[in-house]
């Protein structure tokens, strides 16, 4: 016994240490303490303002964009809005691999509220501005498969009011051989020979009512807010800043550590929003079946010759202070198959991921990130980074901290 004694009583004392170190709150270096910093929402400010949009704080252009952002009557079967797949339920997404409104989008929905952050919109970044994006799913024939003079009809018939006080008179439609009922320069083929038949000035006319719808919903869907998570919880602790604290368990600390570290996120996924708003391409594999998708090779050149971009003549820019859109850089190898760098906040809540929903759950978007297989096409930003079960388990804890706390009270 007295031989054996010693080595219980190092066992036990080796065991109470393991958990003493397991349940200690995480030591950081200094390095580490200016990464974490620059992860805290409390650094994010409010969106940079969109010189494009003179409405785009607007408390008024919100309510309007509001109320058109859930208008079904804004789609060809009357039952599809912007909030049938920015569902605010689901991190303003909808859960699914592929968008659905009149038929089936070929990409994920992306959360709405990051989104005024971000210079470029879309999986490939072919609008750059909120208003600009509001634009496209509303022509999409698989999204609301709707038309322009469609979207004036329907805002002069029930938004007269807001609209004129915000934007100035509305052009008379009452004359259906000027204004068709369905026309529009991206729609089906009766919709194109219908807008072709009318004249340049009552195009235009139409152009600035369409304009100004997005501009609207940008104006609503800049008042959304983008909540802390325990995560920002816990930094506001290491900070010494006031409110609410959380700690984070090993597991949870464990995954931060390598997210920082040796799994490389915080590469694309830093700042406050975890999002660099570039774009990568990371070997995603193609849907099976899917048509041939080059990403921002293709969207940067959209931008550029889109007649709603910061430089047209819709914009309230006038030309000025579109620099995104001035250097934006076409015909670059790396820009095939790179898809936006999409937030990390709320993350969990958004299976399943990557631009076409290509994967159900996080653990094997890890598995793919650890394993960096070679891109369908061009070349994957990836490196190997042989991550174990247990570090990806790790990292998993970690990101599901990124949800957002209930909304507080004052």
């Amino acid at each position: 016994m007295s031989r054996r004694a010693p080595l219980a009583g190092a066992a036990l004392a080796a065991l109470l240490l393991a958990f003493t170190t397991a349940g200690a709150p995480p030591t950081w270096s200094e390095g580490e303490l200016k990464t974490l910093k620059s992860l805290w929402i409390a650094q994010l400010g409010a969106p940079p303002a969109d010189p494009s949009n003179r409405v785009a704080d607007d408390p008024a252009a919100a309510r309007l964009g509001e109320a058109l952002f859930s208008d079904a009557r804004l789609s060809a079967n009357g039952k599809v809005s912007c909030a049938s797949c920015h569902q605010p339920d689901r991190a303003f997404t909808d859960a699914r691999p592929t968008g659905r409104g009149i038929g089936a989008g070929a990409r994920r929905t992306m959360p709405v509220a990051p989104a005024a952050y971000s210079p470029w919109q879309f999986w490939d970044g072919r609008a750059d501005s909120l208003w600009a994006q509001a634009l496209g799913p509303v022509e999409n024939p698989v999204e609301h498969g709707f038309t322009r003079t469609e979207v004036a009809r329907v805002v002069a018939a029930h938004y007269r009011g807001p609209y004129e006080s915000l934007f100035g008179p509305m052009p008379d439609l009452s004359d259906r051989r000027r204004f068709p009922l369905r026309a529009s320069p991206v729609g089906d083929a009766a919709a194109r020979a219908a807008w072709a038949r009318m004249t340049p000035a009552d195009q235009a006319a139409v152009d600035r009512v369409f304009a100004d719808f997005g501009k609207a919903v940008a104006a609503y869907e800049r008042t959304l807010k983008v909540r802390p998570g325990r995560f920002d919880d816990y930094l506001a602790g290491v900070f010494g800043a006031p409110g609410r604290h959380a700690s984070l368990s090993p597991d949870e600390a464990a995954g931060l550590r390598l997210f920082i570290g040796k799994a490389r996120c915080a590469t694309c996924h830093n700042g406050p929003l975890l999002t660099n708003n570039g774009f990568a391409n990371t070997g995603v594999p193609a849907r099976p079946g899917a048509a041939p998708d080059h990403g921002r090779a293709a969207g940067v050149r959209q931008v550029v010759d889109d007649p709603f971009n910061c430089k047209g003549r819709y914009s309230d820019a006038q030309g000025e202070g579109c620099d995104e859109l001035e250097f934006a850089v076409v015909d670059d190898p790396a820009q095939v198959r790179a898809y936006k760098v999409p937030s990390l906040r709320g993350v969990r809540r958004r299976a399943p991921y990557m631009h076409a929903g290509q994967f159900a759950t996080l653990d094997q978007v890890l598995d793919h990130y650890s394993r960096a297989p070679a891109a369908p096409e061009g070349v994957s930003e990836l490196r190997t980074l042989d991550l174990s079960a247990d570090e990806r388990r790790q990292i998993v804890a970690f990101l599901r901290t990124l949800d957002e706390q209930p909304e507080r009270r004052p």
